[in-house]
């Protein structure tokens, strides 16, 4: 059985990790949270997560498209040019219509030492500056 306080410690470490990685990133890209969750239960996390007010836009289930028994995240919903577009996640069935736009994750798991999100903000600088996301991503899925 786990520990609660090192559950609660865990879980405001991730709070505080996600709430700064939001904030860097903010600084040069829009964000928008697009999850598969339902407004309900990710609305209150995402209060939690953004006190600052950096995401734009908050996009939920009902914005999905059932897609062989999965919810894919379509991301022409957002109605931005996909050139400029990018996804991070952890699962590729989410992102399947436009895997040329997505940067893979892993899943996070109370492992207090992931700097994976970190780690991608230089990266997501660096493709800030570029006309069309697809094709650095591109050479991004190739090296991995």
């Amino acid at each position: 059985m786990k520990n609660p306080r090192v559950s609660a410690l865990l879980a405001l470490l991730a709070l505080e990790f996600i709430s700064c990685t939001l904030l860097t990133s903010a600084a040069f890209v829009q964000v928008v949270v697009f999850t598969a969750s339902l407004a309900k239960y990710a609305d209150p996390l995402l209060d939690l997560l953004d006190s600052q007010s950096v995401v734009r836009a908050r996009l939920f289930r009902d914005s999905c498209c059932p897609y062989e028994g999965n919810y894919v995240k379509d991301l022409s919903v957002l109605g931005r040019d996909l050139h400029s577009v990018i996804i991070i996640d952890n699962s590729p069935h989410s992102y399947v219509f436009h895997p040329e736009n997505a940067v893979p994750i892993s899943t996070f798991i109370d492992d207090p030492n992931d700097q994976e999100l970190i780690e991608l903000i230089p990266y997501l600088n660096a493709i800030a500056e570029v006309d069309d996301v697809r094709l650095v991503l591109a050479h991004f899925h190739n090296d991995r």
